[in-house]
């Protein structure tokens, strides 16, 4: 469980290192959308990030970090690192996309491929943090930064000016949508919260169902932080399992829609693991309004979205 009193401590502790990323009312589908695509680094993940390197002690940051990441937990370590001042080296799968690499190595961190997917990366990295006696920083398994995801969910209750029925949000390894669960604890009336990720890599999706991730296709996808099997161990398993009503999968042509929709109805910029949110919208998987629907980063490759938006015309979407 992560204790209310833990949100409030992290939300204080990396207030002046994020933004207050606005939220807005789609009228014509009855949705409020969180924009964190405008949050430092285009990402989310840089405030469960900062609450995760601002509480260490010194001789932890001392001892250098390692990160696994499929680029937008990377970019939030290495920012956090050059706040603080710790050195931070980042695994990475071979295919990780070359915009947030570039990205992580221009805030500092040293950047090592891994052959393979995800999941590769996430082994190799921890078994170097042993064996270096370093630092790990979990982009999921770690209670500082399920409570630093947490924050997005504070800032929400404070901005809707009514209670929605459902939040829908993008599902990994699990620690955003558990932070969001600890923030709607004590939420009156409480909303459904819906978890969504790519069929291409369903193994959240599996995990809340009680289904063995063992066997699951672990493919490529437009949302690539999304993807990768969750530690067996992972303290965002019950997390999961307990605040989530719900885990859907979207397919990646209605992820690519999601991409094109963002940019024609808002001329928002966002990558795909946000979009699945959106997908889950527009192919009518979520009834029940107002919904609140999460946008947790744009660091999408500039030509992956112009090849995408080239796909589909400015329309009158359904």
């Amino acid at each position: 469980m992560i204790p209310s009193e833990w949100l409030d401590q992290a939300r204080a502790r990396i207030e002046p290192h994020i933004r207050r990323t606005p939220l807005t009312f789609d009228a014509r589908r009855q949705t409020y959308i969180k924009w964190e695509n405008r949050q430092v680094t285009g990402s989310f993940k840089a405030r469960g990030a900062f609450n995760k390197v601002l509480s260490l002690e010194p001789w932890e940051r001392e001892a250098g970090l390692v990160a696994v990441s499929a680029g937008n937990h990377g970019q939030g370590v290495a920012l956090a690192a050059q706040t603080s001042g710790a050195r931070v080296e980042v695994f990475v799968p071979a295919q990780a996309v070359e915009k947030k690499v570039a990205a992580m190595r221009a805030l500092g961190a040293e950047v090592h491929f891994v052959e393979g997917g995800y999941a590769d990366a996430e082994i190799a990295g921890r078994e170097y943090a042993a064996r270096k006696e370093k630092t790990w920083i979990s982009p999921y398994n770690d209670a500082q930064v399920i409570a630093g995801q947490g924050t997005i969910a504070l800032e929400i209750l404070e901005d809707l000016p009514e209670p929605a029925e459902n939040w829908i949000v993008p599902v990994g390894g699990g620690g955003l949508i558990s932070g969001i669960g600890a923030a709607l604890v004590s939420a009156r009336p409480r909303p459904r919260l819906v978890g969504v990720q790519s069929q291409a890599s369903p193994f959240a999706h599996a995990v809340f169902h009680r289904r063995p991730q063992e066997g699951l296709p672990d493919l490529p996808t437009l949302a690539d932080g999304l993807s990768g099997a969750l530690e067996r161990d992972s303290v965002t398993i019950p997390l999961l399992q307990e605040f989530a009503d719900d885990v859907l999968l979207v397919s990646e042509e209605q992820i690519a829609q999601a991409i094109a929709f963002a940019w024609y109805e808002y001329r928002e910029t966002i990558e795909g693991s946000s979009a699945v949110t959106l997908a889950a919208i527009l192919s009518g998987q979520v009834s029940g309004a107002p919904a609140v629907a999460l946008i947790t980063g744009g660091n999408i490759q500039p030509e992956v979205h112009a090849s995408i938006l080239s796909r589909f015309s400015e329309k009158s979407w359904a």
